[in-house]
């Protein structure tokens, strides 16, 4: 039996976890940033670390306390060391090389992306091999995942990421930032129909693209009089109503997007035997229920993690790092960020 300490400092979330080999999952802290980025529309990278310093001493402490252990008691501290912001990647694996040396703990840095490909294992027994798709702000991407540790990548975004795009376009009419929830909220008061009819992507095979969609919706709110493109200002401030269309066809056009790509991709891997869709795109329930029927459609069984393993956290990080201490995978103190 050995018990991992997890952290996680990625991007504007603070998290630190607990992970028992035998008893699995026992503490998972949290401390988002959100507010702190509100009013910028999106992560700014210097606060981001500064919150990390000020907080990451009381959530690795709140995770200790909740899992009713010590420093002590941990054989292994895991961190995130790529990808991410570097200031804040920084915080967090200079925090856990302090900790590993001064309590003589193993080390070993972990993956944020694989993190998120077997977030939805936390809960659930998949079957090998399985298709995953990740959506998030930062990254859009598919992998074949053929067992733990051992995935491919098979398609990536182009240009932005899918969160991305709903970010953009909710600044673009002057919605809250994050813009996902926001525009999720909007379209479910209309049933989530499709207004716009926006194009859906035409990057070719299996990769992703989104500026494309951001552009074509820019251009058509200002053919409808609502943008005026040399001031780069909304003109319907106001105006719910057309926010709220905007939202909806927007969400379908990802929605489809997203399905598309899954068909493209399980033609080509006809033998997988799931598919699961992680990152913090994954709370969203409209795109969730398209592919669910995707996937009924097609009897392949269909995962996905709570809600709070969607979003950056630490315990999909200890989930990874458990398998990799089986595996005896650990690092050295010349860990770096990458």
């Amino acid at each position: 039996m050995s018990k991992i300490l997890a952290i996680e400092t990625s991007c504007d979330e603070t998290g630190a976890a607990v992970y028992d080999s035998q008893k699995g999952l026992i503490s998972n802290a949290l401390f988002s940033q959100i507010d702190l980025h509100k009013q910028f529309g999106g992560v700014v990278p210097e606060i981001a670390s500064r919150s990390h310093l000020e907080k990451i001493t009381q959530i690795i402490q709140k995770a200790l306390g909740d899992a009713k252990t010590t420093l002590d008691d941990i054989d292994t501290i895991a961190v995130v060391n790529k990808p991410g912001l570097p200031g804040s990647l920084l915080v967090g694996v200079c925090f856990a090389k302090a900790l590993a040396v001064a309590k003589q703990k193993k080390l070993m840095g972990i993956n944020h992306l694989e993190a998120h490909i077997f977030s939805a294992c936390i809960e659930n027994s998949l079957p090998f091999p399985f298709l995953c798709l990740t959506a998030s702000g930062g990254h859009t991407a598919m992998y074949l995942v053929k067992d733990f540790g051992n995935y491919e990548c098979i398609a990536h975004t182009l240009d932005d990421a899918a969160g991305e795009a709903f970010d953009k376009v909710a600044k673009l009419i002057e919605l809250p930032y994050p813009g996902g929830p926001e525009i999720e909220k909007l379209a479910q008061s209309v049933n989530f129909q499709d207004f716009f009819k926006y194009p859906r992507s035409k990057s070719k095979g299996l990769d992703f693209s989104f500026s494309g969609l951001k552009t074509a919706v820019l251009y058509d709110i200002a053919k409808r009089g609502a943008y005026d493109l040399k001031t780069k200002t909304f003109l319907k401030s106001n105006d719910q109503e057309f926010k709220t269309h905007v939202a909806s066809s927007l969400l379908n056009a990802i929605a489809d997007i997203f399905v598309e790509k899954l068909k493209t991709a399980h033609k080509k891997y006809p033998d997988v035997k799931a598919i699961t869709f992680v990152g913090g795109v994954a709370c969203n329930k409209f795109i969730r229920s398209k592919i669910e029927t995707f996937c009924k459609n097609r009897t392949v069984k269909f995962f996905y993690p709570s809600p709070q393993f969607c979003t950056d956290n630490a315990a999909m990080v200890a989930f990874v790092a458990n398998y990799r201490a089986q595996q005896h995978k650990f690092d050295d103190f010349n860990l770096d960020i990458l």
